[in-house]
């Protein structure tokens, strides 16, 4: 057993959706969170300041004494996972190999959509992770800059946000895929948008599922299950404004009284 905490990464508040699965399946774990919310999105940056950015927040992180580490940022988890692998001596698992594992497995006419930020869609890592999984699946990307900011500012129910899904998904639409993978934690928040535009009949994926499912096999294979009773000690580190996030947190997750603590990194 150990009753160290889980340490989750992601740029902003996408890493939350990895929150709530956790919560749901591995319900004694501690979390600890950090979010660069002051410098999301990490999708539009170069990958010189991607690998920078995180070596940065998961080193503060590797200090919490965490037992193991969730990249939930895909563009992380694309363009630096192999790399922060190498420099830090613990279990870190991204999210797109076990979301793409799971769009494998639910697709039935093997045409399946990727959406994601332009760094993510770029480094064609879903494509390759969809293929190994079968080389007979099609994958169409799409990159959906907007939709972390419509997201970190709380439009998720928003118009803007429902045309702006017409506006990228239409196109992945036309290509009859069966299956789409929301290829960034910040968009399940925004499914109930995404179903409205895409209809009942095309599966969404979100790997922040599987990856906890993933996370549970390892603790579990490795004797690291916390056993400890269900605990209310979730820390939540951010890098700006904590009223937006406090927000953000209570609208998706609804946590009482967070414990949430603003850090400069500099």
């Amino acid at each position: 057993m150990d009753n160290r905490a889980i340490g989750v990464f992601d740029s902003g508040i996408g890493g939350l959706t990895v929150v709530k699965e956790l919560m749901k399946v591995l319900p004694n774990e501690k979390i600890v969170y950090f979010g660069d919310t002051a410098r999301v999105p990490y999708g539009n940056r170069s990958e010189e300041a991607i690998k920078r950015f995180s070596e940065e927040c998961i080193e503060f992180l590797n200090k919490k004494d965490i037992k193991a580490l969730i990249i939930a940022c895909n563009t992380v988890s694309a363009v630096a996972l192999e790399m922060l692998k190498e420099k830090f001596d613990m279990y870190i698992l991204g999210v797109i190999v076990p979301g793409s594992r799971m769009a494998s497995a639910v697709t039935k006419n093997k045409k399946i959509g990727v959406i994601g930020t332009n760094a993510t869609v770029l480094s064609g890592a879903y494509e390759k992770n969809i293929k190994k999984e079968n080389l007979e699946n099609a994958v169409y990307s799409k990159a959906c800059p907007l939709f972390v900011p419509i997201v970190e500012d709380g439009l998720s129910d928003s118009k803007i946000a429902l045309d702006m899904t017409e506006f990228y998904l239409d196109e992945l639409i036309s290509q009859d895929v069966d299956t789409i993978v929301m290829g960034c934690t910040h968009y399940p928040i925004l499914e109930n948008t995404i179903k409205l535009i895409v209809g009942e009949n095309i599966n969404l994926v979100n790997p922040a599922k599987e990856t906890v499912v993933e996370m549970k096999r390892y603790l579990e294979k490795n004797n690291l299950l916390n056993e400890e009773l269900k605990n209310n000690n979730n820390i939540f580190y951010i890098t700006d404004d904590e009223n937006k996030f406090r927000k953000n947190l209570l609208d998706f997750i609804n946590i009482k009284n967070p414990n949430i603590k603003k850090v400069d990194l500099k």
